[in-house]
């Protein structure tokens, strides 16, 4: 079954009672059972829910998974994965990881005696040169969130592997209609279904999908036992955007290479970092193993110009944080979602004061071309 399929009909089953298409909203806490000790399919909703389980097949399905598991928000999804770990474990993770996966590794599960190293997962030799004995988990992103670095995921797979680890990646930027990092060898991939899954920026959601199904037993008891599941109401409102999932990213992947390719011949503009462009360091990693090269990008000005009056003057690029949706965004990293990273550590990974990160919508690339002509003529 080709994706654009999948998502129309991965995971639906008609509903047995009424024979509905659509899954209908089972808003209920608790199920009635038939026989005592029966262990019925349905007996409380932390545990499982009709409409929940209708979202995490079909998350199953599009990224070429077994098991699927939908929690209440992308950092809840990053949380349950993290805790398949324990006191003496070592992490190897991204070094430009989004701010909220930094402060939890960081202020967080240091606490709980996990150790991590931090380093550019994309630089195969600083990859394996980070790996310790105790290392249990190789943490990615792929592009990554702001820099746009592109790892190679079979790489980095082969080398958690080999060191008796397991290959995690957040699959966010990219999502499912550009990348299967599953396929590429990764044991468990995450998204912020909040973005491009979800899409209309009206709805938190978080996804775990492995092909493992000792991994999928252990996913699920701790989704069970932490229970931050993603609610009834909201699996509805995420399957049905997942629908036009395909056409949306398809639209999002146009507008961006478009809108790159303009911001990189600007002379207001110092770099532009998107895997799409000939040339840049990412590209032929990016080209080998996503279908397309996604919504997201930054850009640095070029210097002494001012960022705060470039950002505000913009009308369609709406200054606001998350990413992913129908609507361009756009935002200040160091200010805005990596505020939560120091300065000096921001700064060591490249993720500079005027650096921007513009996620572009499905709008009229005219529309969007001519709004950041207004912002930088501006400056």
């Amino acid at each position: 079954m080709k994706f654009e399929t999948k998502v129309i009909h991965g995971g639906t089953q008609e509903d047995p009672y009424t024979g509905a298409i659509t899954t209908p909203i089972y808003q209920t806490s608790t199920y009635h059972q038939q026989t005592l000790g029966g262990h019925a399919k349905y007996e409380y909703t932390r545990g499982e829910n009709p409409t929940r389980f209708a979202l995490e097949s079909v998350m199953a399905a599009i990224e070429n998974g077994t098991d699927g598991f939908a929690f209440s928000s992308g950092m809840a999804a990053i949380h349950a994965t993290m805790s398949l770990l324990k006191a003496g474990d070592h992490i190897v993770m991204a070094n430009d990881v989004y701010g909220g996966t930094f402060r939890l590794v960081n202020r967080i599960l240091t606490d709980l005696g996990i150790t991590f190293t931090a380093v550019d997962t994309a630089d195969s030799v600083a990859l394996q040169e980070a790996i310790k004995p105790t290392t249990k988990m190789v943490y990615l992103e792929s592009p990554s969130n702001p820099l746009m670095h592109v790892t190679d995921i079979a790489e980095a797979a082969r080398i958690a592997h080999d060191a008796g680890a397991i290959a995690v990646v957040d699959n966010t930027f990219a999502s499912p209609y550009n990348q299967n990092p599953l396929d590429l060898g990764a044991d468990v991939v995450i998204h912020s279904g909040t973005k491009y899954l979800g899409g209309h920026a009206d709805v938190l959601s978080g996804f775990v999908i492995v092909k493992d199904a000792e991994l999928a037993a252990r996913i699920k008891f701790i989704q069970m036992s932490i229970g931050a599941v993603l609610s009834p109401q909201d699996s509805y409102l995420v399957q049905r955007s997942i629908k036009t999932l395909s056409l949306r990213v398809q639209r999002h992947n146009e507008n961006a290479m478009a809108l790159a390719e303009f911001l990189n011949n600007h002379p207001k503009v110092g770099k532009v970092y998107f895997p799409g462009l000939p040339g840049t360091p990412d590209y032929e990693i990016a080209r080998r193993q996503m279908r397309g090269f996604g919504g997201m990008m930054s850009i640095e000005l070029q210097p002494g110009l001012d960022v705060k009056q470039f950002v505000e003057n913009l009308d369609v690029f709406l200054l606001a944080e998350s990413l992913g949706g129908v609507e361009s965004l756009i935002e200040v990293p160091a200010i805005m979602t990596h505020a939560s990273i120091p300065r000096d550590i921001r700064l060591a990974n490249g993720i500079k004061d005027e650096f921007v990160r513009i996620s572009v919508g499905i709008e009229n690339i005219d529309d969007l071309i001519a709004d950041m002509t207004k912002g930088l003529d501006a400056l």
